[in-house]
């Protein structure tokens, strides 16, 4: 429908307080059960507030960001913005998030005027069912619920996740066995979009968007070969972005992810957001703090 996403009219509105100075001006909206805000919020709004202290012909080509204290959803946020270097071909922005007088998180942000180059290549996109041919999220666990055998605590985990107000529309293509404990591959793929309208504006909105949706789910990858654990504590450190190609962040993207090693209470994950022509739009990576305990051995049902 042409209802406008929550992500542009609340979650990413920032209210300018001086000239580089910045307050989240919306609402939290979708926290996580942590109680922590959401990473992918504070990445989104510093984003948008980089992008604020740039020309308009200028679009952000990476960030590069550090989660430094825990983000506190009962109080707003304050950007602040140093514009680090303005040039011919790229400028440089930094932003500070701050709360309670401490800074939050610190962002690197990058930004190039248009310029052509006969050097081109990228990999190749996974082939996968289109998202029309699969379930949303909330129909993969409608589907669940309507097992009458499903044991209790299993059945309040999931009516908690169904009830969540999470402003994006997820289609896995290869969704897990929730109540499995058996290893897998530490890979996963998702059609991933913004709900509601956004339409065709300045690329530096998509892109504030896709920084939103990049943190979510993306960590857990790290995560599938170690089912048999129970999660103590998980949390970003970073997370790093470099922007390719056009998109639009309300259409529907396939996020293809992976993480190539996990130690030392880390994990590492990589993630490509591919355009559903084949064309590479963005590349992710981000490191995490991953402590587990194992899980006392129970029935599914």
């Amino acid at each position: 429908g042409d209802l406008r996403s929550v992500l542009i009219t609340s979650v990413l509105n920032l209210e300018r307080l001086e000239v580089d100075l910045f307050r989240c001006a919306g609402r939290h909206h979708w926290v996580p059960a942590t109680q922590r805000l959401f990473g992918g919020q504070i990445v989104g709004q510093a984003l948008v507030a980089a992008a604020r202290a740039v020309s308009r012909d200028e679009q952000v080509h990476s960030l590069h960001c550090y989660f430094v204290r825990t983000g506190d959803p009962k109080v707003p946020v304050l950007y602040e913005v140093e514009r680090t270097r303005t040039g011919k071909s790229f400028s440089v922005r930094s932003v500070k998030a701050i709360q309670h007088g401490k800074p939050i998180f610190t962002c690197q942000a990058s930004f190039q005027l248009s310029q052509g180059s006969p050097v081109q290549h990228q990999f190749t996109m996974p082939a996968v069912p289109p998202p029309e041919e699969l379930l949303t999220q909330e129909e993969l666990i409608q589907k669940f619920l309507q097992n009458p055998n499903l044991a209790e605590r299993y059945r309040k985990h999931l009516t908690k996740i169904q009830a969540e107000d999470v402003p994006i529309d997820i289609k896995p293509v290869n969704p897990p066995d929730i109540f499995s404990s058996e290893p897998q591959e530490p890979k996963q793929l998702f059609w991933v979009r913004a709900r509601g309208y956004i339409g065709d504006t300045d690329m530096k909105v998509h892109c504030c968007v896709a920084a939103y949706i990049s943190d979510y789910a993306f960590l857990g990858t790290a995560l599938l070969p170690h089912r048999q654990y129970h999660i103590k504590f998980m949390v970003s450190l970073d997370h790093s972005m470099w922007f390719h190609a056009p998109f639009r962040a309300d259409h529907w993207m396939l996020y293809e992810c992976e993480s190539p090693w996990a130690g030392g209470c880390r994990g590492l994950v990589q993630g490509r957001l591919w355009r559903r022509d084949g064309v590479l739009a963005v590349t992710c990576a981000q490191e995490g703090v991953i402590r587990v305990e194992q899980m006392a051995n129970q029935s599914k049902l």
